[in-house]
C-alpha cells in the first residue's frame, strides 16, 4: 500500500503527517539568554512528552506527534548552538548581541538587539542576525548613519548608542 494512504504516527489533527520544522542553513549563533531559552523549551517539551506517555492508553496522539517533532527540532538547535561571548565583541561597534538605539530621519527612536534566529522577537525589539536591519547595523559605530533597505522603502538610521 502506498505511504500516502497510511495514517502515520506523526499525523496531525486531520490525519496528515506533520512536516518537520525547518532548520536554518545558517550557523546557530546564540546569546547566553537564547541558549537558556532553548534549553528551557526542550525541558518543557520533555516534561510534556513524559506526561502524555504516562497517560498510556488515553493520550492525545496528534499532540504527542507534535511534541516529538518539536523535540527533534530543539534537540538539533541545542546540538548546533554556538554561544557568542558578547564581552569579546568590540564594545564601540555593532555586532551580534548588541543592543542598539538608533533614530530615523523623522525622529523616531528604534531600540533593537541583534540575537540568534530562535530568540528573535520583533515585539520585544529582538531581531535575528540574519535580518536586513541587522546586516545594515553590523559594523556601525555611534554617530554612523546606515541605510535600512525595506520593501516599504529605505530608511536612514543614525546610531545613537550601542551596549552589550
Amino acid at each position: 500500500m502506498s505511504r500516502a494512504f497510511v495514517k502515520g504516527d506523526d499525523a496531525g489533527p486531520s490525519g496528515e503527517e506533520l512536516p518537520e520544522r525547518p532548520i536554518s542553513p545558517h550557523p546557530n549563533y546564540v546569546t547566553a539568554e537564547g541558549l537558556a531559552q532553548l534549553r528551557a523549551r526542550y525541558d518543557e517539551l520533555t516534561a510534556q512528552h513524559a506526561a502524555l506517555k504516562a497517560a498510556e492508553e488515553d493520550f492525545d496522539k496528534p499532540r504527542l506527534s507534535a511534541i516529538e517533532r518539536d523535540l527533534r527540532y530543539f534537540s538539533q538547535r541545542l546540538d548546533s548552538a554556538i554561544l557568542v561571548d558578547t564581552g569579546k565583541e568590540p564594545q564601540d561597534e555593532v555586532h551580534f548581541g548588541a543592543a542598539v538605539e538608533a533614530q530615523d530621519s523623522e525622529g523616531n527612536l528604534h531600540r533593537i538587539r541583534i540575537v540568534g534566529e530562535d530568540e528573535a522577537d520583533v515585539h520585544t525589539g529582538k531581531i535575528s542576525w540574519q535580518a536586513p536591519l541587522a546586516h545594515a547595523l553590523i559594523g556601525a559605530r555611534v554617530g554612523d548613519t546606515v541605510k535600512w533597505r525595506r520593501p516599504a522603502g529605505d530608511v536612514d538610521l543614525e546610531i545613537l548608542a550601542i551596549s552589550y
